[in-house]
């Protein structure tokens, strides 16, 4: 039997970033929770990562984290990682003044941000990163 991955490991986690700020954490982290516990419940067998959610702050300071597959949640205002990927990342959807899904569609590095106006509209641009892009994310997050 396979061992699972260690989410205190670096290297064995995808990492769900919200922004270290009170507004992320109280409107931004709910969200992104969910998002690990839907992505948790849609892994594969033997998929080499566990979701954590974590702060922008742990996330730009550590270069293992770095280099991971990694999805953003919240506005750019309040999570640097979103204000990072906002020119590197092509939009795959934007519902002009209220949500935006951010990723690149040949995921050769997969990364992908999700942010909307306010927690409503970030759960709505989360939502449909999930039913969209998340089974094609997961799988290229698995080749590596």
């Amino acid at each position: 039997m396979p061992s699972r991955p260690d989410p205190t490991d670096p290297l064995q986690t995808l990492p769900i970033v919200v922004g270290a700020h009170l507004s992320a954490e109280v409107e931004d982290r709910p969200i992104a929770g969910a998002l690990r516990d839907a992505l948790a419940a849609r892994l594969p067998e033997g998929f080499p990562f566990v979701p954590v959610v974590m702060t922008d702050l742990w996330y730009l300071n550590n270069e293992s984290l770095r280099a991971q597959p990694t999805i953003s949640v919240g506005r750019p205002e309040v999570n640097a990682l979103a204000a990072y990927l906002a020119d590197k990342l092509p939009s795959v959807l934007a519902i002009d003044g209220r949500l935006i899904v951010q990723l690149d569609p040949e995921l050769t590095d997969p990364a992908a941000s999700c942010w909307g106006v306010d927690a409503s509209a970030t759960a709505e641009a989360v939502h449909a990163f999930l039913e969209r892009w998340a089974g094609v994310f997961l799988r290229a997050a698995a080749r590596g």
